[in-house]
């Protein structure tokens, strides 16, 4: 049998949350935000339904920040800091999870980052989401191989 592509584990950088989760459309919803606090955080995410975050330990070890509206939660172990997830401000319906958090996923593994414009939030424009940009990752040839 061919288990889910779009359902991974995860966890934040101490271990003290750990997590499953199931990805709306695999890594094809990755992106990033210009707002104030994700400009500061810098995490790329990818979404997923509500109940697609199932907590496998420290779900109780979870703190969450919120701002401006007051809508969107940003968690975070308060152990390690790392954030793991946040619920959107976009569609309160949906999660996004910190793709640095999925075993075996890097942010930098994606050339091309989309960064959505939360500068100018439809919330508060009235405005049409909009794409801010492009955060792009190149490569440089690895230490191991100018030896």
């Amino acid at each position: 049998m061919i288990s889910d592509p779009n359902k991974m584990k995860g966890q934040c950088h101490c271990g003290a949350v750990r997590f499953e989760a199931t990805l709306n459309d695999g890594f094809n919803g990755i992106r990033r935000c210009n707002c104030s606090y994700c400009r500061m955080r810098g995490a790329a995410v990818v979404p997923l339904a509500m109940n697609g975050l199932c907590f496998l330990q420290g779900e109780d070890v979870l703190s969450a920040y919120r701002f401006n509206t007051g809508v969107a939660q940003h968690f975070f172990c308060s152990r390690c800091g790392i954030h793991t997830h946040l619920q959107r401000r976009s569609n309160p319906q949906l999660y996004a999870v910190n793709v640095a958090c999925l075993d075996g996923v890097s942010p930098f593994d994606f050339a091309e980052v989309p960064v959505t414009d939360g500068i100018h939030h439809p919330g508060d424009t009235g405005e049409p989401a909009r794409q801010a940009g492009v955060m792009c990752f190149i490569a440089q040839e690895s230490r191991s191989n100018n030896r």
